[in-house]
């Protein structure tokens, strides 16, 4: 009882119901637009302090093939696979070698997993042959790897590095454009688009807590609007569900008492880990 009462408080800020945000009366400024985004970002911070990369990881190279395997699938599978797959493979050099259709028989509930297992073998010859069998810390060098784009690169640099990026997957997109920080579509043009909103050393947790807030509440079909924190902030209230008790049961993960998608989260992540591949 105890722990879930901690659970409970520990993310209750971030569904208390909002107040209906006033429409703006005419255009708004593009400095405006910049202090609004800056105080939706403060206001994530103070929701989400615990955001994080939701990909289980321990060194830069077992978090390269985690994010090459979320492609097309939630971060809990990737998770529940990489165990298995990391016992296998550990090293660059390890996974260079694989037999192909073993490979494939691990990554299989990943999705799309003949394509996932060339570019993993790919990536890691590549590893091998030219960086010593050490992930790159340069954005120029990872975008050279198979099946490497800049969006993972971005993961990759952000959060095994320490290198401030802006990671534009579906979630963030979503959201940018709800909170009309951006029209663009691109992924590329997004990615700098906002990067002249921010300071760069927000990046990459912005893009952390954008993505949290877009897999907790500000959902693709039915945002949680009654139970958002930034709502009065947001230009596109009222495309979801208003009403603060039908929008508390939207909520997803720790914001709706459920497990997350690491089976081994931060210290700090108030939800419960989430189960392991055939648990519960």
């Amino acid at each position: 009882m105890a722990e879930s009462k901690v659970r409970k408080s520990a993310v209750e800020p971030a569904v208390k119901a909002a107040a209906k945000p006033k429409k703006p009366e005419k255009p708004e400024s593009r400095l405006a637009m910049v202090r609004r985004a800056r105080k939706i970002n403060r206001v994530l911070a103070e929701t989400y302090p615990y955001a994080h990369p939701e990909l289980d990881f321990e060194t830069p190279f077992e978090l390269l093939v985690a994010t090459v395997l979320s492609a097309q699938t939630t971060d809990l599978r990737v998770n529940q696979t990489t165990p298995a797959l990391f016992a296998k493979y550990p090293t660059p050099e390890d996974m260079a070698m694989a037999v192909p259709e073993e490979m494939e028989e691990i990554i299989r509930p990943t999705g799309f997993f003949r394509a996932k297992t060339k570019s993993l073998i790919g990536l890691s010859v590549a590893l091998r042959d030219r960086f010593g069998g050490e992930v790159p810390g340069r954005l120029a060098d990872l975008v050279t790897l198979p099946g490497v784009g800049r969006k993972t690169a971005n993961v990759v640099l952000g959060n095994a590095f320490g290198v401030p990026g802006i990671t534009v997957d579906t979630h963030f997109g979503r959201l940018v454009r709800r909170w009309k920080w951006t029209e663009q579509e691109d992924p590329e043009k997004v990615e700098a688009e906002i990067a002249e909103i921010f300071p760069k050393s927000e990046w990459t947790m912005l893009s952390h807590r954008v993505v949290f807030h877009g897999r907790r509440i500000c959902h693709a079909r039915k945002p949680a609007c009654g139970a958002c924190p930034v709502a009065p902030l947001c230009p596109s209230y009222g495309e979801g569900e208003t009403d603060p008790e039908k929008a508390r049961k939207l909520l997803k993960y720790e914001m709706g008492g459920r497990p997350g998608q690491r089976l081994s989260p931060p210290a700090d992540y108030p939800g419960r880990p989430a189960p392991t591949l055939g648990a519960g």
